[in-house]
């Protein structure tokens, strides 16, 4: 016990020292924390299967033109697609071996939400031959079209 408090008088010090109680304090919350224990749980739901889309035509085997128009309507090789559709068919492109190129071709004024979405659903589709097509359109894109173009 500390006697004195700063003073010359050798009184008791009137403060308790809270540093080894707040020591102690973050030693039991470590220890309980570790002690917990991990909810390993599950619940398994049934889910229904998804149904194809009857009105969508088999995917081609050498190429597939996927385009998002300026409305953002999803269009593969020219007939018109909602999100399940697209998923329907990038999957039955994976069936086919070799598995077919995608081209990707959305409109300059195409919203950046529904291309986004459409990019993360080819993504998490797994397909591997992807390709942009149409970039060279967006060559001068923020240029002068005084400046002379670089070759």
């Amino acid at each position: 016990m500390a006697m004195s408090g700063g003073s010359d008088d050798g009184s008791p010090m009137m403060e308790i020292n809270t540093t080894p109680l707040i020591d102690v304090m973050l030693v039991l919350l470590i220890m309980f924390i570790i002690t917990i224990p991990v909810a390993t749980h599950s619940i398994d739901i049934d889910l229904p299967a998804p149904q194809p889309p009857t009105n969508v035509p088999p995917p081609k085997r050498d190429k597939n033109v996927l385009s998002v128009d300026s409305q953002g309507t999803i269009t593969w090789n020219g007939t018109s697609l909602n999100e399940s559709g697209l998923v329907y068919q990038l999957t039955e492109t994976l069936k086919i071996k070799p598995e077919p190129e995608l081209q990707f071709q959305p409109d300059a004024q195409a919203p950046y939400e529904s291309t986004a979405r459409v990019l993360r659903l080819i993504k998490g589709s797994g397909v591997t031959a992807f390709g942009f097509v149409g970039n060279e359109q967006y060559y001068q894109f923020g240029k002068d079209p005084k400046e002379p173009a670089v070759k």
